[in-house]
């Protein structure tokens, strides 16, 4: 009785957590971490629902994380399934039922389903236990599945998960539920901003800027572990920046359609024009209301900064586009801003973006192979980036290339 009395306290602490968290990606990921800690699972995965099909998201893994080198990541293929009961995951999304399976190669033969062992023999992991749990709104809503591997006892070997375990870890999966539910109307609302900027301009679409936010997460993350950054404090920037780095560019709203859409070079003139998108970006966070608010300002503002100082807007007051003084430079410009005086998450958000720009096609252009684009990156550390990031980011490519599948651009 102590133990699940200590395990309810820590699920109502961790329903308070997961509210706060804004970004459905970032929450995603910390759902699974914490109900894997719940019940000792060794691995898990983590199913989106969206238009009747099943996304596989998110999968830790334990024992083949720690065959990895320090600081890399496990990358995975993303794929979608139907809701029906031909698989484990969609059984339980289309039935709701919690599904305890002591043994995933001798499952009962009342089920419809069977465990796919070609998964086993392609990562070189033995599946015995799984719990898969809906993740089902107060509303009677399905978001998606949370599926759970390999109870570990004491001596780290795979054991059933225990039957007292599954009241609690339902009451963990209605709270994340809601939580999940909340931040996908968080993320639908940024994407609603980022079509009013695409209906300006073709390059700003939802997949690109999801790319971005996630690019940046993981940028993020391993520059904040190689710096040591306290977990708490890594999880809270992350969440903040996922969602921050999408809006790098909102600011395009107020650009001419002739500068937007023009296909070829533009004018000095135009340029220059162009060149105003960071401030009227920076200055719809003016009425800041959230740390959010705060690092989408910087962002905006700054990502178009360069680490050698000659990147723009410079030093400006946010509120006249005015240099400040002691920072003017001639013909109303001002110095730009040199080295870590641009804010980190905006250092991030330059490499990211253009990664991406040059990855993706263009009306103008073809995509660029990956190993032309990191060598331009490298070429430019410096100058142009941040080199420790250019150097982090050049070690997250396997991560950075998973993301690319999960949101390609439609064709």
């Amino acid at each position: 009785m102590p133990e699940e009395k200590n395990k309810l306290e820590e699920i109502i602490k961790l329903g308070n957590l997961m509210t706060q968290i804004k970004d459905v990606d970032i929450l995603m990921e910390r759902i699974l971490t914490e109900a894997r800690a719940l019940v000792n699972a060794d691995a898990g995965s983590i199913y989106k629902y969206d238009e009747g099909m099943l996304h596989f998201t998110y999968t830790q893994n334990a024992t083949q994380q720690s065959k990895l080198p320090a600081g890399k990541k496990l990358v995975y293929n993303t794929f979608s399934m139907p809701i029906n009961r031909s698989s484990i995951a969609g059984y339980v999304a289309d039935t709701g039922e919690v599904l305890n399976i002591e043994d995933a190669y001798r499952i009962d033969e009342k089920y419809p389903f069977r465990f796919n062992k070609e998964i086993d023999l392609q990562t070189n992991y033995k599946t015995t236990s799984m719990l898969t749990v809906p993740l089902i709104t107060s509303s009677g809503n399905i978001v998606g599945v949370l599926q759970l591997l390999n109870a570990l006892n004491n001596e780290g070997r795979a054991v059933p998960f225990r039957t007292s375990d599954i009241p609690l870890i339902k009451h963990f999966a209605n709270n994340a539920a809601v939580a999940l539910e909340r931040a996908g109307m968080t993320r639908a609302i940024i994407l609603r901003m980022i079509r009013m900027a695409e209906l300006r301009d073709p390059k700003e679409t939802g997949a690109h800027v999801n790319r971005v936010g996630a690019f940046s997460a993981e940028l993020y993350e391993a520059w904040a572990k190689k710096h040591q950054i306290p977990e708490k404090e890594m999880h809270y920037n992350k969440d903040l920046l996922r969602i921050s780095a999408m809006l790098h560019d909102v600011g395009k709203v107020a650009t001419p359609d002739s500068i937007l859409k023009k296909p070829g070079k533009l004018t000095d003139e135009e340029f220059v024009i162009m060149k105003q998108h960071p401030l009227t970006g920076a200055q719809l966070f003016s009425d800041k209301q959230s740390d959010m608010d705060m690092m989408s300002q910087e962002i905006a503002l700054n990502h178009h900064e360069r680490w050698d100082g000659f990147g723009y807007p410079g030093k400006i007051d946010i509120e006249t586009g005015l240099p400040l003084p002691g920072c003017e430079k001639g013909n109303g410009q001002a110095c730009g801003k040199k080295g870590e005086e641009t804010p980190l998450w905006a250092r991030i958000v330059a490499v990211t973006d253009v990664y991406d720009a040059l990855s993706c096609r263009r009306s103008y252009k073809e995509p660029w192979t990956q190993d032309d684009v990191l060598t331009e990156l490298q070429r430019c550390s410096g100058s142009q980036f941040d080199p420790e990031l250019i150097e982090l980011f050049i070690g997250i490519t396997d991560i950075i290339q998973s993301i690319r599948k999960k949101y390609p651009d439609e064709d």
